[in-house]
């Protein structure tokens, strides 16, 4: 398991990457391919809503199927082939198809991960291993900051694209060789998506779910690199994605114990996306604050809006073993899914307010309202415990 659960780690490390590698990316394929900030946020959005709409199926083959083929296979087709497109596409169209076929294929990865947790690992730990895990995954948007420019600059970002393939290719082939899948279940349990919609505990956590990763996955994924380059300077998109991307690996590593420590689960995600929520709303009201101010706030949103593990860990303390496959992915459906909604969202909202400062403190309203009303509903959730 540990060698097939460290390959798993490498896959969701790419899987950070490529969701959000485009903020750093955006100033070149602005210039070289004409693209808009439109065309970037519809890119951003495809890849959230294809990897959201492969859930479904994922969830149905990690049951019958297992992690080991469900990875190996989507994210060597999809995902190398993604980047293979994207490393020598010419236009817009050709950007968007690349990033659906590489959302479709990072799909399965960190749900391999979470399967194996709940079906080998004790139910207790699960908040912590999920919160590792994506902590550690998160270096993937370290990756996506000033190493990604630092390669752009000596090899180009088509370059960097094609060396990304190779790695994302050869990921999927350890995956195939080295992950194990669990004992197979004994018994007539099958089990649909329809038996998941029947708990009731997931209409309350599922709207939390669908907003709670949208703020810091949008601002890492996309608005922070047009927003820095216009107020303090492209040369300082870099260093400000690379904080943030620090204070997202930090906050995930934070959360992973507390549920153990505060005997709460469901009160941790909400004081978390409170204050997450205040960030935005600091912004909203002075949406160009000093350079320092800014950076602070990135990380604190970034940090605060890192309780996606724990809410994931939150709804799987109510899957029977024989619906832990379509559980969790239907969470994560809603988690990615929330997020490709909000980029589709942001880009009209963006040019309809017709840019600059202004534009942005719509943006920031939105990811602050979003996070309120997604605690409002959250807070009549049943709390769980294991």
């Amino acid at each position: 398991m540990k060698r097939g659960l460290a390959l798993l780690l490498l896959a969701y490390i790419l899987s950070q990457f490529y969701r959000a590698f485009l903020a750093v990316l955006a100033p070149d394929l602005l210039t070289d391919l004409g693209l808009t900030p439109t065309d970037l946020s519809l890119a951003s959005g495809i890849w959230f809503l294809s990897f959201a709409a492969m859930q479904i199926p994922v969830g149905m083959a990690l049951d019958r199927l297992g992690p080991r083929q469900t990875s190996a296979a989507m994210l060597g087709v999809a995902g190398g082939g993604g980047a293979v497109i994207f490393a020598t596409a010419g236009a817009a169209w050709q950007i968007t198809v690349a990033m659906a076929l590489i959302g479709a294929g990072c799909a399965p990865v960190l749900m391999a991960s979470y399967y194996i947790f709940a079906r080998v690992y004790r139910p207790a730990v699960f908040a912590t291993l999920a919160s590792v895990l994506v902590g550690l995954g998160s270096l993937g948007n370290i990756a996506a900051s000033v190493p990604l420019s630092l390669a752009a600059e000596a090899i180009g970002w088509r370059g960097a694209l094609w060396g990304l393939a190779g790695i994302t290719i050869l990921t999927a082939l350890g995956c195939w060789v080295f992950v194990r899948d669990p004992d197979a279940l004994t018994g007539p349990a099958r089990g649909s998506l329809l038996d998941v919609l029947r708990i009731p505990a997931m209409w309350f956590v599922a709207p939390m779910l669908l907003v709670n990763y949208a703020p810091a996955a949008g601002l890492r994924g996309l608005w922070a690199g047009p927003y820095i380059a216009e107020f303090h300077g492209a040369a300082l998109v870099g260093p400000v994605t690379l904080a943030m991307g620090v204070a997202m690996i930090l906050g995930n590593l934070l959360y992973g114990p507390l549920d153990r420590l505060l005997g709460t689960r469901k009160w941790v995600v909400i004081g978390g996306n409170l204050l997450g929520a205040a960030a935005c709303a600091a912004l909203w009201l002075v949406p160009v604050p000093p350079l320092a101010a800014t950076v602070a706030l990135f990380a604190a949103i970034g940090a605060f809006g890192s309780s996606y593990a724990m809410s994931m860990a939150h709804g799987r303390a109510f899957f029977p073993p024989h619906l832990v496959g379509r559980g969790v992915t239907f969470l994560n459906l809603c988690s990615i899914g929330g997020v490709g909604i909000m980029q589709f969202a942001t880009g009209p909202l963006f040019e309809a307010a017709g840019g600059g400062a202004a534009a942005y403190r719509v943006l920031f309203a939105t990811f602050a309202l979003a996070l309120v009303a997604g605690c409002a509903v959250y807070a009549f959730a049943p709390d769980s415990r294991d």
